[in-house]
């Protein structure tokens, strides 16, 4: 029996609590990928192994919004790495059919607002608006809102206030949500990764290291590592 365990998003990653004998799932396999340094052809190598997980489990139970998530961020991902506006547009609208009909899920609105801010700071915003139709100020507003339905977990806020800070090093909403996920709930594995990125972040920021906040926010997003 699995759990889900962690936000989703374009380029956001999760994890499965699954039983020890069990093989890795696909939402593993792209935690690993993202948070694992790897270089470029192993992690893409890796969201291709979650990507036919996930279709697999889709080929079984069509229904199954957790492998439909996880498709979708596979998809995003190889975006990422791989430059691909075609894959780009496909996660969006996946991303966003599943906002659509799960709007209390926190995971689901997470990730559409992270493939907007994400496609922003892979492009700029001039040309990620008009390439792809990514805003800023969409994907704050739906930040904000994943941040308020998620339950005080502190992947949510870690997740947003990196976001922000990979942006700009000065943004003034920030630092409230860094200092929330570094106090917030530690619900599922994936919240004490993002909560001891978020403290780290906050100890540049305390400092007065602004730069340093930025540079750690951009390390400790999924594929920060290798996505350059």
């Amino acid at each position: 029996m699995t759990a889900r365990t962690c936000w989703a998003a374009p380029f956001l990653a999760c994890a499965i609590v699954a039983a020890p004998a069990l093989a890795a799932t696909p939402r593993q396999i792209l935690s690993d990928a993202a948070f694992v340094p790897l270089d470029k052809a192993a992690a893409l190598g890796q969201i291709a192994r979650a990507e036919a997980g996930a279709v697999a489990i889709l080929a079984r139970n069509p229904g199954d919004t957790d492998a439909s998530l996880t498709r979708a961020m596979a998809i995003g991902y190889r975006a990422k790495l791989g430059k691909s506006r075609e894959d780009a547009m496909t996660a969006r609208r996946m991303f966003e059919a599943l906002a659509a009909a799960h709007p209390r899920d926190a995971e689901a609105v997470a990730a559409v607002g992270t493939w907007h801010l994400d496609s922003v700071g892979e492009l700029g915003g001039m040309i990620a608006g008009m390439v792809l139709g990514a805003k800023k100020a969409v994907g704050f507003e739906t930040m904000d809102r994943a941040v308020a339905i998620g339950g005080n977990r502190a992947m949510f806020p870690a997740l947003a206030g990196m976001l922000r800070l990979s942006l700009d090093a000065k943004d003034s909403r920030a630092r409230a949500l860094i200092e929330l996920a570094a106090n917030g709930k530690v619900v599922e594995p994936i919240d004490r990764i993002m909560q001891r990125s978020a403290a780290s972040v906050l100890g540049a920021l305390k400092a007065g290291n602004t730069k340093q906040a930025q540079a750690l926010s951009k390390q400790f997003l999924p594929f920060g590592r290798v996505a350059h």
